[in-house]
C-alpha cells in the first residue's frame, strides 16, 4: 500500500493447560508459556510496531503474594525490549539464587511472568498523543482478585462518547479520550456488580472469610457479565481479558468485523488476531485452528473449564475486507488464494488499458505487500494470453492458414513480461515522518531497476490500494517516469475507497481520500458547489434523528458519477510533479463485484460502498462530512454523535 495505512492492533494469549511443572520436564524450560506468547507476537509485528505490552496472571498465590502483572513500551523494538529485559531480570534473579531456574514452584513464585495466563498486545499510534499509557493491557486493580481485571482488545468503539456518558450518570470518573478504558470500566463496573452481589450472599450464609475468595472465584458467571457490559457497544472489537483470579475471556463483536483465531490442544488455548502465527508457532494443520465466533464469548475458567457463550443476538457477518487485502500475513492459506484472485480479477481492465500490447508492456508491483496480488494478476494474464493464442491457432487450422510464421509471432511474441521494477532498498519507517519530509525520504527509500523498461513501453504497476494518492503522485509516479515509459498504470486491488472508517483502521479522515476529493473537484468544476451545500444540511437533519434512524447522505456525492469518472478524474490528479516526463497516467481500481468473488465468506465492504454494518457508521459518515464542510480535520467518532 503507497498510501501506508496503521491498523488497530494484534493481540495474543496463552493458557497454559498443565502446571509449570509438565512444561519443566517435557521442554526443559517453566517459560514455555512465555516463551511461546513472545513468538506468537513476533510473528504478528505487522500488526503493531509503535506500542506493546504483555501481562500474566498466575493461578491460585498464597495470600501476600502477587498474582498479576504488567510490562508496557513505546521504544524502538518495544516487543524485543520488553522480553529483552524480563528475561535479563530471570537470569539476574537465578544469579543471586533468589530464583532456581529448574524449580517451577521457585520460577512462578518470583518471577513475574512465570505464570499460566499470559496475554500480549501490539499496538499502532493512529490518532492524538501516543504514549506507553495508551499501550494496552490495560489493568484495574483491587485487593480483591475477582475485582481486578486486565483488559487488551484490537477494537474501535463507535459510540465512546455514550458509553462514557452512561459511565458518568453512575458516579463514575471516567477518562475521557480512549474507548480502551471505557471498555476496561464497564466490564469492570459489572464486575464488581457482580462481585458484591455473591459477596453480600455468601457473608449472610455464614460462609467463613477465608473461603469467600474462593466461593466467589467459582461462582462469577463471566459470560452473564460480559453480556452486560456489551450490549450497548457498537464497534468492531476482538477483546481478551483476564479476571485476578484466573478466570479468562476472549470476545469477537457479533458483525465478526476485527478477526481472532482460536487453538485448543491439551496443552494449551490460544487465542491470536491471525491464524498463520497458530499454525506456525505451535506446528499445527490449518483446520486445528478455529474462528472465534461473531458474538460469542469463550471463557476460560481459573479451574480449567471451558466454554463458548453467545452474548449478543445474531447478526449478518461483515468482516473486514482490508484483512483480506493488506492488513494480515500473506502466508495464509486462504489470504494467499485471495489476493492472487484479487489480482487476476483485475486482467480484463488491465487488458482493455494496455489495448492487449503485452510486447510493449513490463508488469510489477509496489510494495511488497502487492507481490502476492501482482502473481495472481500474472497468471491471469497468461491465462488470458493462453487462449488467445489457442484461439488464433484453431482458427489457423481451420482455414489452413497455419504457418511457422504465424505460430512464432503467437506463441513466441507478445507474452506478459514481468519485472520488479521499484525496490524498497532500505528498511526506512516513512510512515511516521512529518508530512513535509515524507515525499523526500520516501524517494530514497524507493529506488528503480535501470533498462528493464524501454522508452514507449507501457508500465503497469500493481498496489494493494489507493487512500490518498499523495505518496503516488508526489514520489512514487515520479520515481517510476524515470523509466520513461508511454503509460503508467496503476492498478488497486481494492475498490474506491470513498467513505472513512470507523472500526479499527485508520481511515478517518474524508476530505484526505482522494475518491472524494475527485468527486468533489468533478461537482466545482460542474457549478455544482450547491450540491455539497445542500448534502451538508442533509447530514445536520440526520443527525439530529435517534442513532438506529439515521443513513448514509455522503452517498449523494458519488451518485451522479460512474466508477470509471472518478477513476479518470483520480488518474488527472495524481499526474506527477517535479518531471519533464510528458506520458499518461491511468489508474485501474477492482470493481466491487469482483471483490466480493475473490474473498470467500461475507465481505464488510462500508469503506467502499458507504453501507456501514452498524448504526455507529452512519453517525459517523454524516459527522465525518460535516467535520469536511466545516473545515475541521481528524477522527469523526471522536466527538459526540
Amino acid at each position: 500500500m503507497s498510501d501506508f495505512l496503521t491498523h488497530e492492533c494484534g493481540i495474543a494469549a496463552v493458557r497454559l493447560r498443565k502446571p509449570l511443572a509438565y512444561y519443566q520436564d517435557r521442554y526443559g524450560t517453566s517459560l514455555w508459556g512465555m516463551n511461546k506468547l513472545f513468538l506468537l507476537m513476533e510473528k504478528q509485528h505487522n500488526r503493531g510496531q509503535d506500542g506493546t505490552g504483555i501481562g500474566c496472571v498466575k493461578l491460585n498465590m498464597p495470600i501476600g503474594q502477587p498474582y498479576v502483572q504488567r510490562r508496557r513500551g513505546i521504544e524502538k523494538d518495544a516487543l524485543a525490549e520488553i522480553y529483552r529485559k524480563e528475561l535479563k531480570n530471570f537470569h539476574k534473579l537465578a544469579r543471586k539464587g533468589i530464583l532456581k531456574p529448574k524449580d517451577p514452584a521457585s520460577v512462578k513464585t518470583h518471577f513475574d511472568f512465570g505464570g499460566e495466563v499470559l496475554v500480549g498486545h501490539l499496538r499502532y499510534g493512529t490518532s492524538g498523543e501516543f504514549d506507553v499509557g495508551s499501550c494496552h493491557p490495560y489493568l484495574r486493580r483491587s485487593n480483591w482478585p475477582t475485582r481486578t481485571l486486565m483488559v487488551m482488545g484490537n477494537f474501535n468503539m463507535t459510540n465512546a462518547t455514550e458509553l462514557n456518558q452512561v459511565l458518568i450518570e453512575r458516579g463514575q470518573h471516567p477518562v475521557f479520550g480512549t474507548d480502551t478504558q471505557t471498555v476496561l470500566e464497564e466490564i469492570g463496573y459489572h464486575l464488581d456488580e457482580a462481585h458484591s452481589d455473591l459477596y453480600r450472599q455468601l457473608r449472610d450464609e455464614g460462609i467463613a472469610g477465608h473461603e469467600i475468595p474462593g466461593r466467589i472465584s467459582a461462582a462469577l458467571n463471566v459470560p452473564r457479565l460480559i453480556s452486560e457490559s456489551a450490549s450497548a457497544w457498537d464497534g468492531g472489537y476482538a477483546i481478551c481479558g483476564v479476571i485476578g483470579n484466573g478466570d479468562m475471556f476472549v470476545m469477537r463483536d457479533p458483525r465478526g468485523i476485527r478477526p481472532c483465531h482460536m487453538l485448543v490442544t491439551d496443552e494449551v488455548i490460544a487465542f491470536t488476531s491471525e491464524r498463520v502465527p497458530l499454525m506456525t508457532i505451535f506446528e499445527v494443520e490449518a483446520d486445528q485452528v478455529k474462528v472465534v465466533e461473531p458474538g460469542t464469548v469463550v471463557t476460560i475458567k481459573a479451574d480449567g473449564s471451558m466454554a463458548t457463550t453467545s452474548f449478543a443476538a445474531p447478526q449478518p457477518h461483515t468482516p473486514c475486507s482490508f484483512e483480506r487485502i493488506y492488513f494480515s500475513r500473506g502466508n495464509d492459506p486462504e489470504i494467499y488464494r485471495e489476493r492472487k484472485a484479487m489480482g487476476a480479477a483485475l486482467v480484463a481492465q488491465v487488458v482493455g488499458s494496455i489495448d492487449g500490447a503485452f510486447d510493449k508492456t513490463v508488469f510489477s508491483f509496489i510494495p511488497n505487500t502487492a507481490e502476492t496480488a501482482y502473481h495472481g494478476l500474472m497468471d491471469g494474464l497468461r491465462m488470458h494470453r493462453r487462449e488467445e493464442v489457442r484461439a488464433a491457432i484453431l482458427k489457423g487450422v481451420t482455414e489452413g492458414k497455419l504457418t511457422a510464421e504465424l505460430v512464432d509471432d503467437l506463441i513466441l511474441r507478445n507474452w506478459p513480461r514481468g519485472e520488479k521494477v521499484a525496490n524498497k532498498d532500505i528498511k526506512m519507517r516513512t510512515f511516521i515522518a512529518q508530512d513535509k519530509s515524507r515525499d523526500q525520504m520516501v524517494s530514497l527509500v524507493y529506488d528503480i531497476t535501470y533498462g528493464v523498461v524501454n522508452p514507449g513501453d507501457n508500465l503497469v504497476v500493481l498496489d494493494d490500494s489507493i487512500v490518498r494518492g499523495t505518496t503516488l503522485k508526489k514520489s512514487i509516479l515520479n520515481i517510476l517516469a524515470r523509466t520513461h515509459p508511454a503509460k503508467i498504470v496503476i492498478c488497486s486491488t481494492a475498490p474506491q475507497i470513498r467513505y472513512p472508517d470507523c472500526y479499527g483502521i485508520d481511515m478517518a479522515d474524508l476530505g484526505r481520500f482522494i475518491a472524494f476529493q475527485a468527486a468533489v473537484g468533478l461537482h466545482k468544476r460542474a457549478g455544482r458547489t450547491a450540491l455539497l451545500d445542500r448534502i451538508y444540511q442533509k447530514c445536520l437533519a440526520e443527525m439530529d434523528k435517534p442513532p438506529a434512524e439515521r443513513s448514509n447522505c455522503v452517498k449523494e456525492v458519488y451518485a451522479c458519477f460512474t466508477d470509471e469518472d472518478i477513476s479518470a478524474e483520480i488518474s488527472r490528479m495524481i499526474y506527477p510533479e517535479k518531471t519533464d516526463w510528458k506520458g499518461q497516467v491511468e489508474v485501474i481500481f477492482q470493481t466491487i463485484e469482483n471483490l466480493r468473488s475473490s474473498i470467500e465468506g461475507p465481505t464488510g465492504d462500508w469503506y467502499f460502498t458507504g453501507d456501514y454494518p452498524t448504526v455507529g457508521g452512519f453517525s459517523m459518515v454524516n459527522m465525518a462530512y460535516i467535520r469536511w464542510h466545516e473545515g475541521i480535520s481528524g477522527r469523526s467518532y471522536d466527538l459526540p454523535l
